[in-house]
């Protein structure tokens, strides 16, 4: 790889998807807020985008060379957007409402050469289907605090996997990095490059 790669995440699940696949990289945590509130009118594909650029972006201002490696993961239903849990009642909530849906995960990517400032974005969409949950059985995953810091408030990698029925695209994509999107886009930014 022509310069060094740079994982603007703190998610120890995306690390381990970039090493499982062989990638030397350094983790540069974003050092500002995610933005919560985005306008109205962004699709949930626009909206996961733009968080990717965002922290893309942030970390750039620290580093001068390198490309940086950013993506932000939301569940999505009807156009309705779940992000990341605030608390044990809205992972509840978000838990209650995918229950027995076929939902989307989308991940947005940002690449982006903090040498020159050029970037790519681009997003991965998976549907899943979860079954429909029990009362006791969210209670018991509220209990064991793995819902915290994941989208749509389960972990496909975790306790989670025992929701879903059905998944029909990219596995990495719903753990929080779609690995063959990554790959496409490294080789894109390297022909780039050369």
């Amino acid at each position: 790889m022509p310069a060094p790669l740079i994982l603007a995440s703190a998610s120890p699940r995306r690390a381990e998807l970039l090493r499982e696949h062989g990638y030397e990289f350094e983790i540069i945590r974003s050092p500002l807020p995610e933005p919560v509130e985005f306008a109205r009118e962004l699709s949930s594909v626009e909206r996961a985008e733009a968080s990717s650029d965002f922290k893309a972006q942030s970390v750039a201002k620290l580093v001068a060379v390198g490309w940086i490696l950013a993506a932000d993961t939301i569940a999505s239903l009807s156009g309705h957007v779940f992000g990341k849990p605030v608390d044990r009642d809205d992972a509840r909530r978000i838990l209650q409402s995918l229950s027995g849906t076929t939902h989307q995960v989308i991940t947005g990517v940002t690449l982006l050469d903090a040498s020159d400032g050029s970037t790519l974005t681009h997003h991965d969409s998976t549907d899943v289907t979860m079954r429909r949950l029990m009362e006791r059985e969210i209670e018991d995953y509220l209990d064991s605090g793995v819902w915290g810091g994941k989208a749509g408030a389960y972990g496909i990698q975790d306790q989670g996997d025992a929701f879903v029925e059905r998944i029909d695209g990219s596995f990495t994509n719903v753990v929080g990095l779609p690995m063959e999107l990554v790959k496409r886009m490294l080789d894109e930014f390297a022909r780039n490059a050369s």
